[in-house]
């Protein structure tokens, strides 16, 4: 069964739980010839003003670049064995200022939400490394399912940003 909700703050638990106990998402772009193409990522989410807001940390490879100039829509898969699953639909653009790539940095290293993030300095020496790369998620759709009984709820960004993203 599937519902609709119209506040985000409506699957924000279950969203926040799903996410933060699977933590990796595949993520997929499209190329110029609306070919798909997955890699398996962690982003981290945030909310801000009752939306989500998402963040990745990653290195700027030149097919992502590629298709994210090409085409900003990306979908985020998550899924965990009981079925229990999210799925979000965002726009996605870089962003580079100083105060994002902080905020970010501390976004993972605190897991947002919880469970969902590690440390970056694992992989790059600090939020000023110009080889991290920090990519800005702008969710327009997100669905969660309950596994236990498949139990399906969608959460849609008002119109007049759903029309902007699509």
């Amino acid at each position: 069964m599937t519902s609709k909700v119209t506040a985000f703050a409506d699957i924000e638990t279950e969203f926040d739980t799903y996410v933060g106990q699977i933590g990796y998402a595949t993520m997929v772009t499209v190329d110029k010839q609306h070919r798909p193409r997955t890699r398996v990522l962690i982003p981290v989410w945030e909310h801000a003003d009752g939306t989500p807001l998402g963040w990745l940390a990653t290195y700027k490879t030149p097919v992502k670049a590629a298709h994210i100039a090409t085409n900003p829509h990306v979908n985020f898969s998550y899924w965990a064995p009981g079925n229990n699953s999210v799925a979000v639909d965002a726009t996605a653009e870089w962003a580079d200022a100083p105060e994002i790539r902080e905020r970010v940095w501390q976004l993972y290293r605190q897991t947002s939400p919880p469970g969902a993030g590690y440390d970056l300095g694992q992989f790059w020496h600090s939020p000023q490394d110009p080889k991290l790369q920090i990519l800005r998620l702008d969710p327009w759709r997100i669905q969660v399912i309950r596994g236990r009984d498949l139990r399906s709820r969608i959460w849609q960004a008002p119109p007049e940003v759903a029309r902007a993203a699509g």
